[in-house]
This record gives C-alpha cells, structure tokens and sequence, in this order.
C-alpha cells in the first residue's frame, strides 16, 4: 500500500514568517501603498503570492496588486542571493522526514512558494532528495484549490484514502478535505487549533514526534 505525506512548508517545514513580514513591508512600501499589519501577513501565508497580495488589500487595482506582487519577489529574491534568508526547519523536522522515509513513505510539498524558493530552502536543509513531488504557486491555482494535492497524489502514483496533507493553515485543510485526503493540522504555525479543526483537520499536533505518531495511526 501506498502512504503519501504531504507537507506544507512555510509554518510547517519552516519557519520563515521574519522575512515574509519583512518582504511584504518593503513591496507595499516601494509600490506607495501603507503597509499591512504583520500579524495579517502570518494569516495569509500559504496563499499563492496574488491572492496573499489581494487577500490583505481587497481594494487594490490590477495593476497595484502586481506591482506589490513583483516588489516583493525581487526583494524576498534579493534577500536570499544576499545569503540573508532565514528559514529554519521546526524542531525534530528534519528527523520525522528521514525516518518517513526510511520506513517507505512517498513525501511532497504543496505549497505557496515559487519552484525556485521551494528548491533553494530544501537545498539549504539538504532534504530535497526525499520527495517525490514538489508542487508549488508556480504552476497550480493558490489554495485551498486541490490542484496541488491532486498533481501530488498522480506523482506518487496514490489514491486519496492513501495520503495525508499536513499544514498549519486552514487553506491546507480545507485543501484536502475537497477530495477526500486525511488532513492533520500542526499547532506551531500561522493558524490556531480551534480554526483548523472547523476547516476539516483531523486532529492536530504540537510537535514532530506527535506528527510520527499521528501518521502512523491514520496510515497504519
């Protein structure tokens, strides 16, 4: 039997909110637009790059919307050809992925990232070789659209009863549950427990070895 885990990143691989909140600071700031609140921006990460955009600034035009948009890409890429990018993995990360796949279970990664910053932060943690797919903003609609999990499940050659998306935001579960995959929500990301149970998790955990656990007993 097929056991797929997919896993968000930012919130949930990685914590990665400083330069987030600091990207789209800079982007609104050089587009002449106020800047949003940080807490609004942690709620909005796992959006694709446009909707996060549109999500905290309803009332900007096209056009504004994709100059904030493309200000913050050249600043969040500029940060990291800088070497000044911070995304550390959350405790006991790294070591829950070695041991899934260690014990035979596929891994991918659905999320808002570009391919390019996706590549670079698993490169940097020296984990890219243990997925089997990757699927980012790039190339799908922005969550909680499935089109992410279902290039996921076709990848890994898994149906949806055989897959778990884990995620610390509502768009993450609300995702899986549109086609049927198990969702199990992590507790040290950007959404609270209370809002990712209503958006369909399954239960949700406070650690790295709450989530082996877990796994194990949704996928025995």
């Amino acid at each position: 039997m097929t056991r797929l885990a997919v896993f968000d990143c930012d919130g949930t691989l990685v914590d990665g909110q400083a330069d987030v909140c600091w990207a789209m600071e800079r982007a609104f700031t050089r587009a002449g637009l106020p800047a949003p609140d940080n807490h609004a921006v942690r709620r909005i990460v796992g959006l694709s790059l446009p909707a996060a955009v549109r999500s905290l600034a309803p009332a900007l035009t096209d056009e504004q919307n994709r100059a904030v948009t493309e200000f913050y890409r050249t600043s969040f890429r500029a940060r990291r050809d800088e070497g000044l990018l911070d995304e550390p993995l959350y405790e006991g990360i790294a070591e829950l992925l070695h041991t899934l796949h260690g014990a035979g279970w596929q891994l991918a990664v659905a999320t808002g990232k570009s391919d390019r910053g996706l590549a670079a932060c698993l490169a940097t943690h020296g984990i890219a070789h243990l997925f089997t797919s990757l699927q980012t903003a790039d190339r799908h609609p922005s969550k909680p659209h499935p089109a992410m999990l279902e290039a996921a499940l076709f990848e890994a050659g898994a149906q949806p009863s055989e897959a778990v998306m884990i995620g610390d935001t509502s768009f993450d579960m609300l995702m899986a549950r549109s086609i049927g995959v198990a969702a199990i929500g992590v507790g040290w990301g950007y959404h609270g427990t209370p809002e990712l149970i209503a958006s369909g998790a399954g239960r949700v955990v406070e650690t790295a070895q709450d989530l082996a656990a877990a796994l194990e007993e949704t996928l025995p």
